[in-house]
């Protein structure tokens, strides 16, 4: 069984608006009752950031295998705070895949 978890950063667009959405999509997982939850930390890593969350529940997909999504919203403000975003894939007790995505590794040049 093999969960593929991406995330992606929000674009620019969406900066000048004055918010950052990310979207992290979990792949080929089964069976259904996965959740996608999000961890965000400032730059030193002491204290959350407590983003809008919203998850879709999963959907099945022609292989018998499930996908879900879930975003993440955050005003301007909070992703400048931002230094990691984690998703983890949780089922029960267990935590199988977490994608890390760093602040630096977003920028735009």
């Amino acid at each position: 069984f093999t969960l593929d978890v991406g995330m992606l950063p929000p674009s620019n667009k969406e900066l000048e608006q004055g918010k950052a959405t990310l979207m992290c999509v979990a792949n080929k997982g089964f069976p259904s009752d996965w959740s996608l939850s999000w961890k965000t930390s400032d730059s030193s890593g002491s204290s959350s950031i407590r983003g809008e969350e919203s998850r879709t529940p999963g959907v099945l997909q022609n292989d018998g295998l499930y996908s879900w999504s879930s975003t993440l919203t955050l005003t301007e403000d909070q992703w400048g705070k931002v230094g990691s975003v984690t998703c983890e894939a949780t089922q029960g007790s267990q935590t199988l895949v977490s994608e890390i995505l760093r602040r630096d590794q977003c920028s735009q040049s």
